[in-house]
């Protein structure tokens, strides 16, 4: 059985849904950054990490989402499998990992991007990782224009690649997601999805 750590407010709740979605039996497991549970399967201690049962591990959500939706072609996930629709599913995952998930970076951790450990510094920087974040949702936000999902080919794990970032957007961005409205749209139509519901509950131990 395939298993998935995953950490609660991470982006591994990305290919938490995609699991759900496939249908297939899988194992969720809970776990810490840098715990010895996590440690133990992956040395940089980080999620998601995805084990099958002979035992091999696959790190880096984009990976491990363009690895199921090849696995379970069934569950049509990948968004196509014309050589342009794979391009436009790897463009958009490298979009997701190198500009929008690295925007948040400052604001989760600002003490990483100066030497001056001041909270006037930290705030600074955390102010620059908010624009970096809009920057970053307003293309989003122009691609999603008239669609109702990213890719063409349909609902994918691209969607769910994008969740767990808009729900960061949400909490963090001050005026949350109203300069936004195709991309509140994205969640909401996300958020109703009952695969999602019950991922969310899983992870909030309800």
């Amino acid at each position: 059985m395939t298993t998935l750590y995953y950490a609660v407010g991470a982006c591994s709740l990305a290919p938490h849904i995609v699991l759900e979605w496939i249908g297939a039996p899988y194992e969720s497991v809970k776990v810490n950054y840098g715990s010895k549970e996590l440690l133990a399967v992956n040395p940089a201690g980080a999620v998601p990490t995805l084990r099958e049962d002979d035992g091999w591990l696959l790190t880096q959500a984009g990976a491990i989402l363009d690895y199921l939706a090849h696995k379970h072609p069934e569950a049509g996930l990948s968004g196509g499998d014309s050589l342009r629709e794979k391009a436009e599913a790897h463009r958009w995952s490298a979009f997701f990992t190198s500009d929008l998930h690295a925007a948040f970076w400052p604001i989760f951790m600002p003490y990483r991007y100066t030497t001056d450990e001041s909270d006037e510094a930290k705030k600074a920087v955390a102010e620059a990782g908010q624009k970096l974040v809009q920057k970053q949702l307003k293309v989003l936000n122009t691609h999603l224009e008239g669609r109702e999902w990213i890719l063409d080919g349909g609902r994918s794990v691209i969607d769910a690649y994008a969740f767990p970032m808009i729900r960061w957007a949400i909490k963090l961005l001050p005026g949350g997601l109203a300069d936004y409205p195709n991309v509140q749209a994205l969640h909401d139509r996300l958020a109703a999805d009952q695969s999602v519901q019950t991922v969310l509950a899983r992870e909030s131990g309800k």
